[in-house]
């Protein structure tokens, strides 16, 4: 039986290998051997290049870059097996993390330590780049980004702005030059890991959104919002392409209309990047069973989160589906009707999160064995129920329906209520049955029949 293991991380405790790696033990009490397969998922959020680095057996490059207030710092990506795929998280450069709560500030913040991420992908000749947006402390609309990649923003002296640019300074761009961008870039596949469809501007744009999680007062919102429009429509005259409106443009405090602008971007679901990446269909094909799950499980799981993305994967090639979480909230009932099958929690009682995140390891082994018993139940039942229909007579049996697929060896075997038609009873036996009623239901039965007649006989 081949086993497809491919969870999330839990964040802040186990990372999305180490998830499966456990599961694959207490699944191993029930079934030693099986053939698993370990797939290492994410979302494109946090965990994402060490979930696709540990997929493919590729590696963790650092690079000192500049963080978000222009200070150094040593920032991560990794790079795939195949040695033609980056990775990068926005967040490592240019995260919210990165600045102490006391100095955030989205008019001073920049993108600038994400460019040169990709400037060092480039310079080792990668095919591709996957960017992760999200957990940013910018609102720059990517400008930081394009500085440290060749492009130019000019002031109203007619020379380029030479300091990375915050939100704060857009206003000051009164044109945009290219010519000197990256060459790397134009044969680059660029994809964006997002789930974000916010536009750049707006009630429901950047500044209006995130803005204020990075620090930025009501008065600072208005004005990073008119700086973003400001940049927009310079780059829409002078680039022709207009990303005011895209969706996913706010994205990464606007970081994905700066990709839009000044690269070959496509936007995509992060999980379906990862599903990709990690060649998940693939592993799926002759599967009997997958695992998924992620730190907390409910009704938003089913919406682009890593466990949907397992699950559409696995729809694709008829296996079922199950989820562990680390928790499960009273709507988790939901995820039913999106392609997984069943769920199970790794904590069996209510406790503290520090205790559920220390021993974790142990909650979740325990979780993955309580599963397959319970699916070794399922396949004894089945096969009984096989047994029996099978040395029962064989006149046709309407209703019945018997699955043949097997999951570990033994059928699964459904069986319904078999509908049977009622035997006419015979004169001498109804006569039986009348005399042994009571007199008084006797005469009741004779009185309605006597009262029925005329209808009957008209």
């Amino acid at each position: 039986m081949k086993i497809v293991i491919a969870p999330d991380s839990f964040k802040e405790s186990l990372t999305s290998l180490e998830v499966a790696t456990e599961l694959e033990a207490g699944l191993r009490r029930v079934w030693p051997d099986a053939d698993y397969v370990k797939v290492p998922m994410a979302d494109g959020g946090e965990g994402t290049v060490q979930s696709l680095v540990d997929a493919t057996g590729g590696r963790i490059v650092k690079c000192a870059v500049s963080g978000p207030l222009g200070q150094k710092v040593l920032a991560s990506y990794g790079l795939l097996g195949d040695g033609r795929t980056a990775v990068i998280e926005m967040a490592e450069a240019s995260g919210l993390p990165l600045v102490p709560r006391a100095d955030r500030d989205p008019l001073r913040a920049s993108t600038f330590g994400t460019g040169e991420l990709v400037a060092d992908a480039i310079n080792r000749g990668v095919d591709e780049i996957i960017i992760g947006l999200g957990g940013s402390a910018t609102n720059d609309c990517g400008a930081g980004f394009a500085q440290a990649l060749g492009v130019r923003f000019i002031g109203a002296d007619g020379t380029a702005i030479t300091e990375p640019l915050g939100g704060g300074r857009l206003d000051e761009v009164v044109s945009v030059d290219v010519s000197g961008i990256n060459p790397g870039l134009s044969r680059v596949k660029v994809n964006v890991a997002s789930d974000v469809t916010n536009p750049l501007t707006g009630e429901t744009g950047a500044s209006a959104v995130y803005g204020p999680q990075k620090g930025a007062t009501p008065e600072m919102v208005q004005r990073l919002d008119r700086n973003l429009g400001h940049l927009a429509a310079i780059i829409k005259r002078d680039l022709n392409i207009d990303i005011a409106g895209q969706p996913g443009a706010g994205a990464g405090g606007g970081l994905g209309a700066g990709l839009l602008a000044f690269t070959n971007a496509t936007m995509k679901r992060g999980v379906e990047l990862v599903v990709a990446a990690t060649k998940l269909d693939e592993h799926m094909k002759g599967a009997s069973l997958a695992f998924t799950g992620e730190g907390r499980v409910d009704f938003q799981t089913a919406f682009g989160k890593t466990p949907a993305g397992v699950a559409a994967s696995a729809r694709r090639h008829g296996v079922p589906v199950i989820a562990i979480g680390g928790g499960l909230s009273d709507d988790a009932n939901g995820v039913f009707a999106h392609g997984i099958d069943g769920l199970e929690a790794a904590t069996s009682n209510p406790m503290p999160l520090e205790v559920a995140m220390k021993k974790s390891r142990e909650y979740l082994q325990n979780a993955a064995e309580r599963v397959a018993r319970l699916i070794e139940i399922g396949q004894r039942v089945a096969s009984a129920s096989a047994e029996t229909a099978s040395s029962a007579p064989s006149a046709p049996q309407t209703g019945s329906s018997v699955d043949a697929k097997s999951l570990n060896g033994a059928a699964s075997v459904s069986l319904h209520p078999v509908a049977k038609r009622n035997k006419p009873v015979k004169k001498a036996l109804r006569a039986k049955r009348t005399q042994g009623l009571t007199r008084a239901a006797v005469e009741l039965s004779q009185r309605r029949r006597q009262r029925l007649q005329p209808t009957l006989s008209s």
